[in-house]
């Protein structure tokens, strides 16, 4: 009789899992996917406006452009707008002087919870490329400059928004948007503000794009810095006088081998020394040489050791009068898997089911760095990358893409993200 009843409970429990398994995922929600269908001819539009704009990390004047097309787009949405000039730059070796402004939108709704979006303006091309790569739309893909990385990352948040508007969804409490110039040379004068609005915010979704093999989503991705080297020793005639001078050749040589087992599998940390300088002449003994190295971390608390290490390296010397300088440049952090940003994955996996389709979730970095690691930095919330539209060929000459079959189904993945989690049904972290 016992057994009996046990079994019974487990029958129960087992045929209510499955109802509501089933009816999560059975069915999309119609009216989001209606309105998904609806908006990918203006989400192409939107493409084509926005690639016909030269948004190099450098092109000031293209940036302005971009920045007042993206603003006045996001107001007719209903948002509070700001166009912000760089208040707090993180400089680098290749910060330019001056650098685009970032555009920031706030829409108001009448429940409680709060999302960032984010997605960036600016691309790698150099002014004049436009005139070798415009827009054009062959079979299933649509190509552009800098369609992939990252025009169609803001067309999703524009037509995502333009989805929930139209079907006159408020649930959230607020939604921000921040739209910056800066994220192909490493965030220089937005980071600072992608930090503190990642932590006054309940989750962050990021719209990098998804590849063109697979769907997919990222939870992880890669820290970036770099370290630059500079020995300076003194010069002398190499033929008629060489014992006068300090070599500093011979001393970055002695500086970069004694540096080369920095790196570190286990823990994903690599340092590859990749560029070296030195020298004015044959005849000259060189007092001056510089060396440059990619570093590669998964987890933030990394980079503290890796420059201690580097620092600690330093001081031992093959020339004692040479004078070795080093640099350690934080260009990105890394952003980490965690249980909140995988139960928030986990449930578009589910939502993406909906259609019938499958979404893999990464939660190991592939290499690349990310605006969101910034957003991440000062939370516990969850912080997801790539909800942009599946592509290829960032960074490259007359093959970037994206693929218009992924359309629909993103804008869906987005603006039911965004309801989902206003209204609590994604799992507490």
């Amino acid at each position: 009789m016992q057994t009996s009843r046990i079994f019974f409970k487990f029958l129960t429990c087992l045929f209510g899992c499955a109802i509501a398994a089933s009816a999560f995922a059975a069915e999309p929600r119609q009216d989001l996917l209606a309105a998904a269908k609806q908006e990918q001819a203006a989400l192409l539009t939107t493409l084509e406006q926005l690639c016909a704009i030269e948004t190099g990390s450098r092109e000031l004047a293209g940036l302005q452009k971009m920045s007042e097309l993206l603003a006045t787009r996001l107001r007719a949405l209903g948002g509070e707008v700001e166009i912000l000039e760089p208040a707090e730059v993180y400089r680098m070796d290749d910060t330019p002087e001056q650098l685009g402004r970032t555009v920031k939108a706030v829409f108001r709704g009448k429940g409680t919870k709060k999302l960032l979006l984010i997605a960036h303006m600016d691309t790698v091309y150099p002014a004049g490329m436009l005139a070798r790569q415009p827009f054009g739309i062959r079979e299933d893909r649509a190509y552009g400059l800098g369609i992939a990385d990252d025009k169609q990352g803001l067309a999703v948040v524009l037509h995502s928004l333009a989805m929930l508007k139209g079907l006159g969804y408020q649930g959230y409490g607020q939604i921000t948007v921040l739209f910056n110039a800066d994220e192909e040379i490493s965030s220089p004068g937005s980071r600072a503000l992608l930090t503190r609005l990642g932590a006054e915010h309940d989750a962050v979704m990021s719209f990098e794009g998804s590849g063109a093999a697979s769907d997919k989503l990222s939870l992880a991705t890669a820290g970036i810095a770099a370290v630059s080297l500079t020995v300076h020793g003194r010069a002398s005639h190499a033929g008629g006088a060489p014992q006068f001078g300090i070599n500093a050749l011979y001393e970055l040589s002695h500086q970069i081998l004694q540096m080369r087992d920095l790196s570190d599998p286990a823990i994903g940390l690599k340092l590859n020394w990749t560029m070296a300088k030195a020298g004015i002449v044959r005849n000259m003994i060189p007092p001056l040489a510089t060396a440059e190295a990619d570093v590669r971390v998964l987890r933030v608390a990394d980079y503290e050791a890796i420059e201690q290490k580097l620092r600690q390296r330093i001081q031992n010397r093959l020339l004692s009068d040479a004078r070795v300088e080093l640099k350690f440049e934080r260009r990105r952090p890394p952003l980490e898997a965690t249980a909140a940003n995988r139960a928030f994955a986990d449930h578009a996996k589910q939502v993406y089911k909906e259609l019938g389709l499958d979404l893999r979730v990464d939660a190991v970095a592939e290499g690349g760095g990310t605006d969101a690691a910034f957003a991440a930095l000062r939370t516990q919330a969850p912080v997801v990358e790539r909800f942009g539209l599946r592509g290829a060929g960032a960074h490259s000459s007359d093959a970037e893409y994206v693929l218009i079959s992924s359309i629909v189904p993103r804008l869906y993945l987005a603006a039911r993200m965004i309801a989902e989690f206003s209204e609590g049904r994604v799992p507490a972290r």
